[in-house]
Order: structure tokens, then sequence, then C-alpha cells
């Protein structure tokens, strides 16, 4: 297991270095349509390549202006003895890799903004620099956007511009020097934030192979029902256009989408609701079922306008390469606080589920593009397509996709963290988690407890709300008052679930306690079960996970408050994406590491399936997406599900993992 204490400043200096940062220009947009798609426009090219060797001087080969790579350059772009860094590599490595037509090997490079995100650090090339204290000059930074416009992005043509559509070095080369020297000042940022964090714990060689695979994954992509796609859009388009027709005319209303307009319209009637939102609208409708059909005709279009957002399919016809495959959705380490994967471009983390029990016959239909059938068989089209979007996603002629997913990975492995015995043991056996919780905290026999039991919907409430140190406002948010319970009834399950889990409340304790020592004793290892340790190290709290890889909590410390304590850090917050002080306790911890541990596992899975043959299309969450041969794939999915368990994995011992699986030719959730 690596040691926290282990620093990388000794290897960093034995190394041949070669930073890079490149400018590129593609009539496609970066941002909304990913790395892959922007290689892929026939305008692409790469402007300007500045790169540095180890404490050198950066230079830069202006290929717009007719220079070339030199040899030694080139040649140590495919030298493995020499290890490439850029910061979002994941850029340098394809862009360079259709421009020079030479593969560029991810073993070979290193990304400094992953780098930056295991060390709870912000991810772009600024903001990481600023944390670091690093601070660049916002002026240069705002005239290196102004020039990246100017330069990498198409124009409008006027009259002044004698209409051209690109701005070329030869038309401002004064602002093109200065390009120049933006692109340099990007490897003297990277780099100077590069030798800061090599001061930092290593990085297991673990996860520089997953970052690897990854790349592979995400070069790879996966192949779209295009037909799909396409009917989708353009049908949607039309019904859209339909409605809003019919609210014009129902309303006179100029914008139907003006809320002013609306309120206008509605008062009229002598109709002023507090609120147009979802429940304000479905309030509404309900008060003039009887003697305001219009009103009830316009809203009820309102709502169905609201079903109609296709943004997942535009995404999709947006990233689409020529090959009919998207690629680039996976972002390594998008989560700093725990490591998981972030989505990128459709956003494969936040699919809406398919609930739909004639999926198949609505699949067909709507590729047969027979919408008349469609809108005859179902009130709602636009809430259909929101159930297709998985089934976007196809294996391609002869293949199948093996679907394997972790069963209840979270409550698995918080019940091994904490070493709570009957849980696991549940876990070893029937693995029935809310009917074996229920049953312990109301002392009712697991076989009374039934699917659609009260007790059972308690059960599973409780699971899902209270594991990380959740009270009454966790299952408030979980559906608690949706079922029916009061404030009381949801804190007696509080009491009893606490109760009857006393491992796991002890196991927030103990992590918070852990931490707070760390804190307090810079240096000082604290090891609690499953070889977990807590280390203070120049003001980062360091948590090592059973893997060995470690989490990371900048300028940790303690608060105190009269009598009571706690523990504060400076991170990048999900809600407002700003690097700030953040609040933790034990539970939120326990949480961290629970949710790290899982993505550990999916991690090890990924790499003996790749090792396997059986690399992943893609990932979403704790499930891999395998295309496998039809003429085989029962007994592709067992193997598959098999490597799933890491029966031979040290430091999971006693984790009773299980991954179920199915067949599928598209995408679903079964």
């Amino acid at each position: 297991m690596a040691s926290a204490t282990t620093s990388t400043t000794k290897m960093t200096r034995s190394r041949n270095l070669l930073f890079i940062d490149i400018e590129t220009y593609s009539e496609t947009d970066l941002k909304t349509c990913g790395v892959y798609r922007y290689v892929d426009d026939p305008a692409f090219e790469v402007l300007l390549f500045a790169y540095a060797y180890n404490d050198d001087p950066v230079d830069v080969v202006d290929f717009a202006c007719g220079e070339s790579l030199p040899s030694k350059v080139l040649a140590d772009l495919a030298n493995p003895r020499v290890i490439k860094i850029a910061h979002n590599a994941n850029f340098e490595r394809t862009c360079l890799t259709k421009w020079l037509d030479i593969y560029m090997d991810p073993a070979q490079w290193e990304c400094t903004a992953v780098r930056a995100s295991t060390l709870g650090l912000p991810r772009s090339l600024a903001d990481v620099g600023n944390a670091l204290g690093l601070k660049e000059d916002e002026k240069k930074m705002a005239i290196g956007k102004r020039l990246i416009m100017y330069f990498s992005r198409p124009c409008a043509p006027t009259k002044t511009n004698g209409r051209r559509t690109r701005n070329l070095p030869r038309h401002e080369p004064e602002k093109w020097a200065l390009y120049k020297e933006y692109n340099k000042q990007d490897v003297v940022t990277e780099r100077a934030i590069f030798h800061v964090m090599a001061s930092a714990p290593e990085t297991i060689p673990e996860e520089h192979a997953l970052w690897c695979l990854d790349q592979k994954i995400n070069e790879g992509g996966v192949l779209i029902d295009t037909t799909l796609v396409e009917n989708i859009l353009h049908y949607s388009e039309q019904y859209s256009d339909r409605l809003e027709t019919r609210a014009r005319q129902i309303s006179g209303i100029d914008n139907p989408s003006s809320f002013q307009q609306i309120r206008k319209w509605l008062r009229s009637k002598h109709l002023d609701p507090p609120s147009l939102d979802k429940d304000g609208v479905k309030q509404l409708i309900s008060e003039c079922k009887e003697n305001e059909p219009d009103v009830v005709e316009f809203m009820q279009i309102r709502q169905e306008l609201g079903k109609t957002s296709v943004a997942k399919y535009d995404a999709m016809a947006r990233a689409l390469c020529h090959d009919k495959r998207i690629r680039g959705m996976l972002q390594f380490y998008g989560a700093e606080r725990t490591g998981r994967w972030a989505g990128r471009i459709v956003q494969l983390q936040n699919l809406p589920q398919n609930k739909l029990k004639d999926l198949d016959l609505v699949h067909q239909i709507v590729r047969n593009g027979d919408f008349d059938l469609l809108e005859i068989l179902y009130e709602s089209p636009m809430d259909l397509f929101s159930q297709l979007i998985r089934t976007s996603f196809i294996a391609r002629k002869g293949k199948t996709f093996a679907v394997a997913d972790y069963s209840a990975i979270e409550a698995r492995v918080i019940a091994w963290l904490a070493g709570e015995e009957w849980r696991l043991e549940v876990f070893r056996t029937h693995g029935k988690i809310y009917e074996a919780s229920a049953s312990q905290m109301f002392n009712v026999p697991i076989e009374e407890i039934t699917k659609d039991s009260p007790l059972r919907k308690k059960g599973k409430v409780a699971e899902l709300a209270l594991g990380y140190q959740g009270a009454v406002g966790a299952m408030k948010k979980m559906g608690g008052e949706a079922m029916g319970l009061t404030e009381d009834e949801m804190q007696h399950i509080v009491n009893v679930w606490r109760g009857s889990n006393s491992k796991i409340t002890e196991l927030w304790r103990t992590t918070e306690n852990s931490a707070k020592k760390a804190i307090a004793h810079p240096g000082v290892s604290i090891t609690i079960q499953h070889g977990i340790t807590f280390q203070m190290l120049d003001g980062t709290l360091y948590i090592t996970l059973p893997s060995g890889r470690a989490l990371a909590y900048q300028k940790a410390r303690i608060e105190r408050i009269g009598m009571r304590s706690s523990i504060k850090y400076v991170g990048q917050t999900p809600e407002t994406k700003k690097w700030e002080t953040v609040d933790t306790y034990g539970g939120k911890i326990t949480e961290n590491i629970t949710q790290a541990v899982a993505r550990d596992c999916l991690g090890a899975a990924m790499l003996r399936l790749d090792k396997a043959g059986y690399t992943p299309q893609f990932h979403v969450h704790d499930e891999v997406i395998v295309e496998v041969d039809q003429d085989s794939a029962e007994a592709d999915m067992e193997r598959i599900r098999d490597i799933m368990r890491l029966k031979d994995v040290d430091w999971l011992k006693g984790l009773p993992l299980n991954a179920e699986g199915y067949l599928t030719t598209y995408y679903k959730k079964d």
C-alpha cells in the first residue's frame, strides 16, 4: 500500500519531462461538442505548439506560419522514456494524434489537471494556479481569451474584415505575436504547477493505469442510433410548434412562454395564481377544471412544452463523429472529493430512467417515424422521449451489450468498513437490505415484509437517507413526507435505524475524531479499520483508502465555537463551483470514503475487464457496458460478472461484492 508520505520530488527530477501546450483552430465548438468531434472537423488544425524540456526555456513552433516540429521533439512524442505533460492532456493527446497522424500513447503522458483533482484542487489552469498561490495577471488572461476568440474560431464576415470567415496571422501580426506569448506562458504556468504539486504524496500506479484506460474508453466511444435521434429531433420541433400555435389561438398571447403575458391574460379572467411553477400549474388546472376549459387546455400545453426538452438528443447530434460514434463522454476524476467520474456532453450520470413496460414497442414506433400512431397510443410523446434516451446507445451489428451493475455497492461498502456484521450477512446471502433493515428496526420477521409492505418502504427510505449521519431532513428529501410520515415518525425511524446500526454510527465518530487528531498533529498517521489512514501534510489532510489511493482536503483546520469543534477545508463546491471554505463532519467523511472505495472497486474491475478483453464502451455510476459477440454473449456475461466480484483483490478481503447483469442490443435500465 502506498504511503501518504511518499514524495515524487526525486522521481520527477530524474525523469526526462516534456511540457506541452497547443493552440488550435476548428469550426466546431469545443465546449458543446467535445474534443473528438472538434478534431473530426475538416477545418481542424494545430496553430501553435509551445514546449519545454525539464527546466529549459519555452519554445513555440508556429505551424500556422509554416514552421515544423524539430526532429527531436517529433521523435520524443513517441518516445516512452520522455514523459509528456500537459494540463487537460486529453486535449493535447487527441489533437496531436489527429494533426501529426501519430498515436499519442496515454501511458507516456501525465495530466496536471487530473493531478490537481486528486489533490482536492480546482481543475482549470487559472484556478489551480490561484489555489496554489501562482496568481496570473487577470488582464493577461482576458487578452488570452480574446485572442482565442480571434484566431481559434471562425469570425463573422463584415465589411471591415473583407467579409472573411476566419482571422489569420497575416491579418493582425501584432495580435499573432501576442498569441504566441500567451501560448508560451501557459507552458510556464503548467510547469510551475507541476513542480509545486510534485512535493505532494505520490499517485499510486493503478491510478495512472486507470487514467490510460479512461482515455482508451473515451477515444473508442459508443455507436449512436442516428435514425432514432434524428426522428425525435425532427418530430419534437414540429410538435412544439404545433402546441405553441394552439396556445396562441387559445389565449391571444404572442409568446406563450412569457410569464408576464400569461399573468396578464389570467388576470383578465380574474385569476391570479401565486406561482406558475410546476406545482402552481397543477393547482390552477385543478381549480379551473369546471368553468375555465381554455385555461385548463393552455396550462396542459405548458405542462407538455415543459417536457419537450430534447437537450440530450441535441447534444448527441452535435457531438457525433463521422462514424456515428460519440466520444469523450466521461471525465476522469470529475468528482475531486471521491475520484468518481463525471459526465460530459450527454451527461451519462443523470440519464432519465426507462420505466415503460412496452419499451421495445415505443422504440420501434419512433425508429419507424410513425408519430401519428405514437400520439394515438400515448398521451405524452415527449415524456416517452426522455425514457428513450438510453436506447440511443447501440451495439454494432452482430454484437450486444453486456450490462453489469454492482448491486447496492454503497450499502455493502459501508457495512464492510464499519464491520456491521448483520448487514454483511444479508449481502452474503439473500441481499434484501430494505427488508432486512425494516426487520431489524421494527422487530418483525423478514418473511413478513413483502415487496409492497409499508415497512419495506420505511426500510428503503431509512437506508437511502440515514447511512451518512442523515436525520429527519434527509428522510424528507428521500420521500419520507410523500409517504405520509410525520416528523415524529421520521425521528423515531432515525433513532431505531441508528440503534440497529451501532457499528456504522461508531464509524461516523471514528472518522471525525481521526480527522481531527490528524489535523491537530501534523505528520502523525492515524490508522483505523481496513488500513484507512489520516495524515496532515503541508496543510492538507490526506485520507489513504484501502486501495492505497488518498483523498485530499486542502487547508484543513479545526474551528472551535464554545465547547464544540468542526472541521473545515478549502474546496470547490458542486453548487457554486467556487474555491471556498467547506464544512465537513464524520458522516460526510464516511460518505466520501465509502463512495471512494466503491469507485476503486469499479476502477479495479474495469482494469481487469480490459485485460481480459472486455473493455467497456462506457460506464454509468457503478455499471459497466461492454460490447460482446452475440454468439458468445451468455458466457461473456457470466465471465464479466465473475471478474467484477474482485475475489482475488487483497485490499477488498471480506467485502461481499455482487454484480447483476443482462444483455441488450441497445442500452436501457433493466
